[in-house]
């Protein structure tokens, strides 16, 4: 009996090692599941030609994608050893000027822009920047063939000469205030540098705005009677109703910012289209070329040649030779040079006006350009003789 016993154990104990784990006999129910069943047809006929299996599609790698980048910027034009130098001097719209007009002339190989313009200058305050020092070192360093000056905006404080201050728009004040401007302009006439004067446009301050008006309008004297082009911008910088306006057409005709937040400088757009206008006025004397600096007198080698030439005031014209001083009644035009109607004979010490005789028109009248003298002052005054 313990024999049979110990058999049925032995039995057990070996039939437990040789049995398959759940793991194993599911992993064979899996298999048998896979495997496909044979029919009568497959015995008969063989079995079916087992399918390829698919070809595995290996994807191409992926294309990096482009990277955007900003266009190339455009080569710079090699200047050309004899270009015409164009230099810029003023206060900060003379800078922002500079900017645009490099822009405007960067493809041209025959004219160099230079930048001469310094913040917070003018020509009141000369302790902090002599302009008329600075423009005699420059003539005679010979660094500019022509000028295009456009300054002001820091002018309007009182003016110091020789100890004594004076208000600024005061008779004293213009009167000193003209005298360094004609003395700016006289070194360049003299030195024979053509000049190009740009006068102020209109500012967003309404009181502001009206002292700019009266220093250009200084300004526009001084370029007739100191033989400079004087170039008027206020009219093209007005809004549609006259006024100052911040929006305008660029050089393109879209409607843009032409001023910045200040309403004094001009934006980029602005100094581009500024930039434009001076151009055509430049061409008076530069020609892609070179330039043209001789100045010819009209009357030169006529019988007028001889007249008296008093400055013209009136507004609309544009140069000084263009009038050559001549009175001319309006009734007809002269066919001639020498059939000009001259002006009252002078005394022989008398060589025209005074640039305080030009000063002296009395406000309101048309020669006045804003500035001038105050008819009730003299009123006053020769009621005190």
């Amino acid at each position: 009996m313990k024999r049979i016993v110990l058999f049925l154990l032995i039995v057990l104990f070996a039939a437990v090692e040789t049995a398959p784990s759940f793991a194993q006999a599911e992993q064979r129910f899996e298999v048998a599941q896979q495997q496909k069943r044979r029919t009568l047809f497959d015995v008969l006929f063989g079995d079916e030609p087992q399918q390829a299996p698919p070809p595995v599609q290996q994807q191409a790698p992926r294309k990096a994608a482009p990277v955007a980048a900003l266009p190339p910027p455009k080569p710079q034009v090699e200047k050309a050893e004899n270009a015409t130098r164009l230099a810029v001097f003023g206060d900060s719209l003379a800078v922002d000027l500079a900017k645009a007009l490099e822009r405007f002339y960067a493809e041209d190989p025959n004219l160099i822009v230079i930048n001469q313009g310094v913040g917070s200058s003018g020509f009141v305050r000369d302790d902090y920047f002599d302009w008329n020092k600075t423009v005699g070192e420059q003539i005679a360093a010979d660094s500019f063939d022509l000028a295009v000056v456009i300054i002001g905006v820091n002018d309007r404080q009182e003016i110091t000469v020789d100890g004594q201050s004076y208000p600024s728009l005061t008779p004293q004040w213009t009167a000193a205030y003209q005298a360094r401007v004609n003395t700016f302009l006289g070194q360049l006439r003299a030195a024979r540098k053509p000049v190009i004067w740009v006068g102020l446009p209109p500012m967003s301050k309404t009181e502001y705005s009206a002292a700019m008006s009266q220093i250009s309008a200084l300004f526009k004297m001084a370029a007739f009677s100191g033989g400079a082009e004087y170039l008027d911008i206020y009219d093209r910088f007005l809004g549609e109703d006259g006024k100052y306006s911040s929006q305008g057409p660029d050089v393109n005709g879209q409607n843009t910012r032409m001023r910045k937040e200040d309403g004094i400088h001009f934006s980029t757009a602005g100094a581009d289209k500024l930039a434009f206008y001076i151009s055509q006025s430049i061409r008076t004397f530069y020609r892609g070329g070179g330039l043209t600096v001789a100045v010819a007198d009209p009357l030169l080698g006529t019988d007028a040649a001889a007249m008296l030439r008093p400055p013209y005031q009136g507004q609309g014209q544009t140069r000084l030779l263009e009038v050559a001083g001549a009175v001319v009644p309006i009734s007809r035009a002269p066919q001639r040079a020498a059939d000009l109607l001259i002006a009252a004979p002078q005394a022989a010490n008398d060589n025209g006006f005074t640039l305080e005789q030009l000063m002296a028109a009395p406000i309101g009248r048309v020669d006045a350009f804003g500035v001038g003298i105050d008819p009730s002052a003299d009123t006053a005054n020769e009621g005190e003789r």
